[in-house]
């Protein structure tokens, strides 16, 4: 078989590129904490302190956790008041959609 016929592995392809990209965010979802934050977020909005309570994690690094999924805008934050509350953004919906999808038999 040719492989040259197989464009997602040549590396001046389109879709190498577009592998390329899927990179990073595999590594960041493949954490198993920030796996269960968007388990979590699945189920709507969260704040904080309602993570601590199932997550078995420090605040601080639930919160590092929280600013690299940010970063990535899988998910946003609002203020209210003290608390600060989670929700997936549309890209993250679609990122977990697709990623727990995988586990139906």
């Amino acid at each position: 078989m040719n492989m040259g016929s197989y464009s997602c592995c040549r590396k001046d392809s389109i879709n190498s590129r577009q592998l390329n990209n899927l990179i990073p965010l595999l590594k960041l979802v493949s954490e198993e904490n920030r796996l269960r934050i968007l388990c979590v977020l699945r189920n709507g909005e969260h704040c904080v302190c309602e993570f601590q309570k199932h997550l078995p994690i420090s605040q601080s690094l639930l919160s590092h956790h929280l600013k690299d999924l940010k970063d990535a805008d899988i998910v946003s934050d609002r203020k209210d008041g003290l608390n600060v509350y989670y929700a997936l953004t549309l890209k993250g919906k679609q990122i977990t959609g697709s990623l727990f999808n995988l586990l139906v038999p």
